[in-house]
């Protein structure tokens, strides 16, 4: 099996805590080049996670014509600068959420990589688990039925002030962080953007989301509904998250203890259990050991991509939706201004 060599733009810690593991158990990845702003920095990266070289700069590694794809662990408000600048380098991207804070730029990125002839795709590790797979088989083979509703909350501690997901300038707040996930989970199961899109949250002294809720309204009836926020106790790393899928036939569940909701909607009804040593359904990005696959299984899915085998186009397009969902619909968080119908 060929390898595709992998550039990293930054010495990030969730590189460090989550992405290289994957990298490594990826038959097909080969760490090639890693950059980061500080040297030295680079260096011990190398040594430690087996890369080939390491650079001072981000632009030496978009310029070495080895790299083929690169991985963009960055702060949020560089993803957008360093994506294009990757893509037009003819470098496929595999960017860390949120892709963008604008439709707009979400929109900008999608087309440069068609301009280029190159891939990009968002890092949403879970939507690649076997376990989010099985429960999008439950549904496509028609176990429950039409969907009429879903629901998808991902509640996580606060954090002190000097924490990157609390500081309006870098793009943080609860939905940024954590309602991608939410929002990520319901495109995937419902397949189709919603035509109405309703929110409303709570701010800090700072202009940050802390809490938000949002419903989603669809052609033909359907609702979903997400909660995401920053509210348990500080840095202590408590998190709550569900999921509920709602048909006409029967209800999937993401916990047993929700087994009485269930009750009269039919004989079929399926429990599926969070894998085991997985905090929250989506990479331990809010806290938590990553499922060693996951990282694994997207790096694996974006260089089949790359090698032109099997139908990755739909994961491709589903990354461009909801990324263009999210972007689009919370703009007016970023102002610190209620969220209102989109």
């Amino acid at each position: 099996m060929r390898k595709v060599k992998w550039g990293v733009l930054g010495t990030a810690y969730i590189f460090e805590r989550d992405t290289a593991l994957g990298m490594q158990l990826a038959d097909n990845c080969e760490l090639t080049a890693i950059a980061g702003r500080n040297s030295e920095k680079a260096n011990a990266f190398k040594e430690k996670y087996g890369f080939q070289k390491a650079y001072g700069s981000y632009e030496e590694l978009l310029e070495d014509p080895e790299i083929e794809a690169v991985y963009i662990p960055l702060p949020n408000t560089l993803h957008y600068e360093w994506t294009i600048k990757a893509l037009q380098h003819g470098k496929h991207v595999l960017c860390e959420k949120p892709l963008a804070p604008t439709a707009k730029e979400a929109e900008e990125m999608f087309r440069t990589a068609k301009e280029n002839h190159v891939y990009l795709m968002e890092a949403f590790a879970y939507q690649h688990s076997p376990f989010v797979k099985a429960v999008k088989e439950e549904i496509e083979s028609g176990t429950i039925g039409e969907i009429r509703y879903m629901e998808s909350a991902l509640i996580t501690s606060d954090y002190l002030k000097s924490n990157i997901r609390m500081r309006k300038e870098s793009l943080g707040g609860c939905t940024y962080d954590l309602g991608v996930y939410a929002i990520s989970l319901i495109q995937r199961m419902m397949g189709t953007e919603p035509e109405k899109v309703k929110a409303i949250s709570t701010f800090n002294a700072d202009q940050i989301d802390i809490y938000t809720t949002g419903i989603f309204e669809y052609a033909g009836g359907a609702k979903a509904s997400f909660d995401c926020g920053m509210v348990l106790a500080t840095e202590k790393n408590g998190c709550l998250d569900r999921f509920q899928i709602h048909g006409h036939r029967a209800v999937l569940l993401n916990k047993a203890g929700d087994a009485d909701t269930a009750a009269g909607l039919g004989a079929v009804k399926k429990r599926a259990a969070v894998p085991q040593g997985q905090v929250v359904l989506q990479v331990g990005q809010a806290g938590g050991d990553v499922p060693e696959g996951e990282v694994h299984l997207a790096c694996a899915q974006l260089i089949q991509s790359v090698e032109g085998v099997g139908a990755q186009m739909a994961a491709h397009e589903r990354e461009r939706h909801s990324g263009l969902l999210t972007s689009r619909r919370w703009p007016r968080s970023r102002r610190g201004r209620p969220w209102g119908s989109a």
